[in-house]
């Protein structure tokens, strides 16, 4: 497996994002189809705005990818995401160990993660790797035709998501 930094958009890179945003809607029980126009458009704006961005191969192919925000010397992980039939095999572990090197360049030790409440593959990899919640929830009411499937207890208050 090779990580290798993005300097541009290209079909690979967006067909990996679009399929990304696919597995982010289905979190909110929405269903979608891939768009790689848009995916292209949103790596295109992430490369313009001096993210970085790394793509992991595999056999010549692309398996995952990922897009870091450096704000002020903190490293975010804006995007993570292996394609189904290379999960488990350690690509997200490498693209992910990427995000804390860039911290480490910055001085700092650790990588700030934005998740989906629902997406429990990522919390777990995270929480794999020594992550726990630090203190962000984003609250908001369900959109229309949204099902709720579970609920999360927050201190002494206990949400549906």
């Amino acid at each position: 497996m090779e990580i290798i930094p993005i300097a541009e958009a290209n079909d690979a890179i967006a067909g990996l994002a679009a399929l990304f945003r696919v597995e982010l809607l289905s979190y909110r029980s929405r269903e979608a189809s891939p768009c790689p126009e848009a995916a292209r458009e949103e790596i295109t704006e992430y490369l313009a705005a001096g993210f970085p961005v790394f793509a992991a191969i595999i056999d010549g192919g692309y398996a995952g990818y990922m897009v870091c925000r450096v704000d002020g010397g903190t490293v975010w992980v804006e995007s993570l995401y292996v394609r189904e039939e290379f999960r488990r095999r350690g690509v997200a572990s490498a693209l992910h160990a990427r995000a804390e090197e860039i911290a480490v360049s910055y001085g700092g030790d650790t990588v700030y993660n934005c998740v989906h409440p629902n997406n429990h593959r990522i919390i777990a990899f995270l929480r794999k790797r020594g992550y726990t919640v630090l203190n962000l929830i984003e609250i908001r009411r369900p959109w229309r035709g949204e099902e709720l499937t579970r609920t999360i207890t927050v201190g002494e208050h206990e949400f549906d998501c």
